[in-house]
């Protein structure tokens, strides 16, 4: 454990802590909870939050009313910008809309909301899952009279706190010229993962958070996932050489992350 880590005991007042592996600390709470941390502690939010569309978690409502949705998201993205440090960037993976429900422009909602708390907005990457299946769903067949359109698409929202401009931290950057020439264009094309392989209802890959953490940020810095699920984004944050926190407010989730990390933390593989 590096001393950045055993620092982080300051950061946080009620003793949540679940689980610690080499630079990784897992807390069994709520983000939602505004008390967890009492100081700026966090370099990069890596996270992809609950997409209110059904999905059958254990200990999460996912199928709010739409307004109830976004108070929600407003209230853990204001909780995240109150324990980033000033150079502190968000990346958000968020679904580009929903149809479930009535049609809702999710991507831009939460751009919003974001801003409404503090976060600034950079860019975004459109991320094209190779293995989404075909949909059927078209509306009215070969008809204008009323079409459905859906791009099989997800965002990842790149935000900041203060300034976009890193001067503090390692200033050790790990990514390649080939990494950097591809990933700064701003479409992403990689497969999603497989529930069944993971045993959670949503995980998303390896490639998703180690894309991000080494575009943007350096060696050694602190990456945090506030809806830590099956831990992807920690064991890949500890495989490439940073300190990685999560919150999961799910126990048997917890326990999945902590076996994933052990059995993960050494080896990516993406």
């Amino acid at each position: 454990m590096t001393g950045l880590a055993i620092e982080l005991n300051e950061y946080y007042q009620q003793r949540t802590e679940f689980f610690r592996h080499k630079n990784i600390i897992l807390f069994n709470n709520d983000v939602l909870n505004p008390y967890l941390f009492n100081n700026e502690f966090i370099d990069l939010i890596v996270t992809s939050p609950p997409y209110n569309v059904g999905i059958d978690y254990n200990s999460n409502d996912d199928e709010l009313s739409y307004e109830q949705y976004l108070d929600f998201s407003e209230k853990w993205m204001k909780n995240c910008f109150a324990w980033s440090k000033s150079q502190a960037r968000f990346c958000l993976n968020v679904p580009l809309d929903k149809n479930k429900g009535g049609h809702r422009p999710v991507g831009a909602d939460l751009t919003k909301i974001a801003q409404k708390v503090g976060w600034k907005y950079k860019s975004t990457i459109i991320w094209n899952e190779g293995n989404i299946s075909r949909r059927t769903a078209w509306g009215s067949w070969k008809s204008a009279s009323a079409p459905v359109v859906i791009a099989p698409v997800e965002l990842i929202i790149i935000l900041f706190k203060d300034e976009w401009k890193k001067t503090n931290g390692s200033k050790e950057s790990d990514i390649t010229s080939d990494e950097f020439k591809d990933w700064t264009q701003g479409v992403w094309i990689f497969n999603g993962e497989s529930k069944k392989r993971i045993g959670h209802p949503a995980p998303f890959p390896k490639a998703l958070p180690y894309r991000c953490i080494k575009m943007f940020r350096y060696v050694k810095d602190l990456v945090f996932d506030p809806f830590t699920g099956s831990g992807t984004t920690l064991l890949v944050a500890q495989n490439i050489d940073r300190i990685a926190v999560g919150t999961e407010i799910d126990l048997t989730y917890c326990n999945l992350a902590r076996e994933r990390i052990l059995e993960k933390t050494g080896t990516l593989n993406i």
